[in-house]
């Protein structure tokens, strides 16, 4: 395990280095939000898409919290009543893009009728669809490139800090049942998910698709000893 863990941090360092920060709890003022997002989610929506709509043609500290009321036809006021900051509202518009992967992932850690591997491959084809969509409406339109590594930079960080229990949980009953053999589920889940993001997203560290190929098929391969199964149990991760 100690060989595993090493060899990881010498293969990741960069990709560690730039999103490896301390993973944001449930603040009060999240709790606030979504309590707000409940009065009326027609609205709350709207002033998501507002401002997805806006950052197509702008930078996102051009856009003024006026600027995303009149976009969506509301008063100023309402905004600061569902969001206490521009950068609340950004936060919510991440998380929303990733909420359909995250409720299948969520499905499917109870589910333990399905093998472990087969839940995971099924969440990692949940977020590749999530990201490649927002991939293909990030090159339709003209938002910089500082705007788009920041957004890309906050949806790894909340793809890695929502899957991780639930991944995790799945490993721990694979380990249960016999079918993964590793001490540390939470470990072997941060692992897999940051390097699958880093390479998945591809424009904070930007490979070859032949690096990303390389990259993946050497942590599968790492991964797959490390845990003592055969060759070929985490090949969903190169699909």
């Amino acid at each position: 395990m100690f060989f595993l863990l090493v060899l990881f941090q010498v293969m990741c360092y960069t990709e560690l280095k730039l999103i490896c920060w301390v993973y944001l709890s449930e603040t009060e003022e999240e709790h606030l939000r979504k309590a707000n997002t409940m009065a009326d989610p027609r609205k709350y929506n709207l002033i998501l898409d507002s401002l997805q709509k806006l950052l197509e043609n702008k930078k996102l500290q051009t856009i003024s919290a006026s600027e995303i009321a009149q976009t969506a036809g509301i008063g100023k006021g309402s905004i600061y009543y569902y969001f206490p900051s521009k950068d609340a509202i950004l936060e919510a518009l991440v998380e929303r893009n990733y909420e359909k992967p995250l409720t299948t992932a969520k499905t499917l850690s109870s589910q333990t009728d399905i093998p472990p591997f087969t839940r995971m491959a099924m969440i990692f084809q949940a977020c590749r669809n999530a990201s490649t969509e927002y991939l293909k409406s990030g090159e339709k339109s003209g938002v910089g490139a500082p705007e788009k590594a920041l957004l890309h930079q906050k949806y790894m960080n909340h793809l890695i800090s929502e899957f991780k229990p639930v991944l995790a949980e799945i490993i721990q009953q694979g380990i249960n049942a016999g079918e993964i053999h590793f001490d540390k589920p939470e470990v072997l889940a941060e692992i897999v998910l940051i390097v699958l993001t880093v390479k998945m997203d591809n424009t904070i560290v930007p490979s070859s698709r032949e690096e990303i190929e390389e990259t993946i098929a050497g942590l599968v391969s790492l991964v797959e000893k490390g845990t003592d199964n055969p060759p070929g149990s985490l090949n969903f991760l190169m699909a």
